[in-house]
This record gives C-alpha cells, sequence and structure tokens, in this order.
C-alpha cells in the first residue's frame, strides 16, 4: 500500500510553479504560485515579518499529489482570524503558543481552496491533515490553523480533531442586474434614497473617479497607490502596512487582467484609490488609500465602483474584503467563512472545541440577525 509523507519548503520557489497551477488553477488570484512568489520577493512574508514559508507538499511514494501553502508564525496580525485570546491563555498557562503554523493567503481574509490535490481522492483532505500533524514536533508549533476555506473541506477537517470557527462577511451578489440602477431598483424608497444622495455627494465636492485594469495600471499609478495605502495605514494603525512598495511596483504589474484600480481625483489630481483583483466570477476588493478626506468616498470607490464592474462583466459576486457592518445598508449580503484549528496539546484540544462550538452559535445567530437589515424591498428579499 502507497503510504503518505509531507515534506516543508522554506519557499515556494523550491516548489514548480506548474506543480502548484495543477493543484489550484487560476481561478483564485490569491492562490497563484506567482502571486504568494511575489509576496516572499518583494519581502513581505519572511521571518522578520513573522511569515515566514514553510510550503507543504503531499508525496506519495516520492511524488508530489498535493501542496498547501503554509507559514510559520510568531504573531497573530494580518490573519482575521482572531486568536489573541487563545495566546493569552497558552501563556497565562505558562505554555508557548507561537510558533504556530497557519494555511492562509497572508493578508487576505478571501475564501478558497487551501489544500491543493492531484489524486481526486473524497479523503485527500484528512490524508493531507494527518501527514501535516506529523510535522508539529519538527516545526516545534503550538498549533496549526486553517484560514478561510471552502466549506466542504472545512467540514472534512472537523471530522479531523480540527474544530471548526465561523466567522461573517458581507459580500455582494449579481441577480443578472442590468445596470446599477436596476439594483438599486430593488431596494426600500428610504435606503435607495440614501445611497443615491451618497453618490451624488462625489460630484459634488468636485471629485470624478476613473477605473483601471491591468496594464492600464502605469507605474506612477502604482507608486501613487502605495503612497495612499502607505498613508492610510499609519493614520489607522500607526504603522505602514503589512505590504511593501515592492508588491505593488512589481508583483502586482505581473499579474496581468488581475489587478483593478479606481482612481479619485480633484482638480485632475489623484487624491485617493481602490484596488480590486479579479478572479474568474468574483472581484475581491482588497484595499483603499487616501491622501485626503471626503464624504463617502470610500463608499464610492471601494463599494459601488466595485458592485458597477460586476455587473458590466458579468462576474457573480463582491466580496470587499473583512468586516463592515455598514455594508449590510448597501446591499451586501451577510455570509459564512470557515477556519479550522489544531491542537497539539491533547490538553487544550476540549477546551477550543467548546469555544469554536459556542462561538459558532453566536455567530450563525449574528447571520441571522443581520441578514433581517438588507435594504430590499420585502418582494426582492433574497434568501
Amino acid at each position: 500500500m502507497d503510504t503518505f509523507d509531507a515534506k516543508l519548503h522554506r519557499s515556494i520557489a523550491e516548489l514548480d510553479a506548474s506543480l502548484w497551477q495543477s493543484c489550484f488553477g487560476d481561478s483564485d488570484p490569491f492562490l497563484r504560485w506567482d502571486f504568494l512568489h511575489g509576496l516572499e520577493t518583494s519581502a513581505c512574508t519572511t521571518a522578520e515579518s513573522g511569515w515566514q514559508p514553510a510550503h507543504i507538499t503531499l508525496e506519495q511514494s516520492g511524488a508530489p499529489v498535493g501542496v498547501l501553502p503554509a507559514y510559520l508564525k510568531n504573531h497573530s496580525y494580518g490573519e482575521y482570524v482572531f486568536d489573541w485570546s487563545w495566546a493569552d491563555a497558552w501563556q497565562r498557562m505558562g505554555l508557548r503558543y507561537y510558533p504556530k503554523l497557519v494555511t492562509a493567503v497572508p493578508f487576505t481574509p478571501a475564501s478558497g481552496r487551501r489544500l491543493g490535490d492531484l489524486t481526486g481522492d473524497a479523503d485527500a483532505p484528512a490524508t493531507m491533515a494527518t501527514c501535516v500533524k506529523a510535522l508539529s514536533e519538527e516545526l516545534e508549533i503550538s498549533s496549526w490553523h486553517v484560514l478561510f476555506l471552502d466549506e466542504a473541506t472545512s467540514e472534512q477537517l472537523r471530522r479531523c480533531e480540527m474544530p471548526q470557527r465561523l466567522t461573517t462577511q458581507f459580500h455582494w451578489f449579481n441577480r443578472e442586474y442590468r445596470d446599477f440602477q436596476d439594483f438599486l431598483d430593488r431596494f426600500s424608497s428610504r435606503k435607495r434614497k440614501n445611497l443615491r444622495r451618497e453618490r451624488e455627494q462625489i460630484s459634488r465636492q468636485g471629485l470624478s473617479l476613473k477605473t483601471l485594469k491591468g496594464e492600464a495600471i502605469g507605474p506612477e499609478a502604482w507608486q501613487f497607490f502605495h503612497r495612499c495605502y502607505q498613508t492610510t495605514y499609519a493614520k489607522r494603525s500607526g504603522h505602514g502596512g503589512y505590504l511593501t512598495e515592492r508588491f505593488f511596483t512589481e508583483t502586482c504589474p505581473a499579474l496581468g487582467q488581475v489587478p483593478v484600480m479606481v482612481i479619485a481625483e480633484r482638480d485632475q489630481q489623484p487624491v485617493a484609490a481602490s484596488l480590486f483583483f479579479e478572479g474568474d466570477d468574483t472581484l475581491y476588493g482588497r484595499y483603499w488609500g487616501c491622501l485626503a478626506e471626503f464624504e463617502f468616498l470610500h463608499f464610492e470607490a471601494c463599494y459601488y465602483r466595485g458592485i458597477e464592474y460586476c455587473i458590466e462583466a458579468g462576474l457573480s459576486r463582491f466580496d470587499p474584503g473583512a468586516q463592515g457592518e455598514h455594508k449590510i445598508q448597501r446591499g451586501f449580503e451577510p455570509i459564512l467563512t470557515y477556519s479550522n484549528h489544531w491542537i497539539v496539546d491533547e490538553r487544550l484540544r476540549e477546551a477550543v472545541a467548546q469555544f469554536a462550538e459556542q462561538e459558532s452559535q453566536q455567530v450563525r445567530a449574528y447571520q441571522r440577525e443581520a441578514a433581517t437589515l438588507l435594504p430590499f424591498k420585502q418582494e426582492s428579499a433574497q434568501p
């Protein structure tokens, strides 16, 4: 009988790009080999940044049959599934929580596949989980966390002593809208007037917006965007952000037609920008920054222009990023996201499982409540 083994790789450059593509395909822009490689070469994911690449291949009789992105973490920043309380609990017990192993796309709370498999075996997730767990002693980790994975795989991992955690995001779905007005017509009268009022304020402030894609986003635009990104992060968090200038000026332009940028101008001078990534059927809103404050500009550049783009491009879904209850009244529907967690110390597994179960009940209740706040007319309310 063939045996499976897990092999560790300290850089994605050690893995053949064609193998990675065979496992994950091209539909998810964040799982592309060149995207993850760009995070490494632009110094975003390094041991110094606390995201040390530790990618894993699953091998059968010496031949690779699966891959998964993984990172050794010495902190919990940039993950968007919060476990700071776990780290505190470990410390109070005199235990070490870091390093931990995280299977995720760094700094990106976008759901997708996390375990790339070539075998086609229905039990592949369980097999991969067993092999990764076998690396825990070598890696000296406290835990393994698989973040923002698809629901089906999450359910399989849940049955492998990996409790499932839920979080809520707000996504827009294209109900075959002809244009933005067709979407807006589904709103109740008061909510429709509020949104129109927000959009009207853009031109009244002397602002104009343009949308660029792929090669149309020139070097100056990328440099400007990095400036906006860094400025806004500094205002909000006191640091310049997780992503380096090289990521924006070198990695993003190399992604071809994937990046979409909206630039806001006043008096023919750029003042703000938002950045999206386009997948096969989904637009992902990722980053935003401004050099000056304007009322409702964030909503216009990050949400409304994204919706318009999806309608025009025929995309079925718009994922604008994590958090933000203000998205609900603008037509973004609450959905569940999934993560799974394996704890090395058997004494703590049951406590984590109980925590995850209680938290999941609360999250599901919140999702149901949030859905009642959607702005659609009663006859247009979505299931």
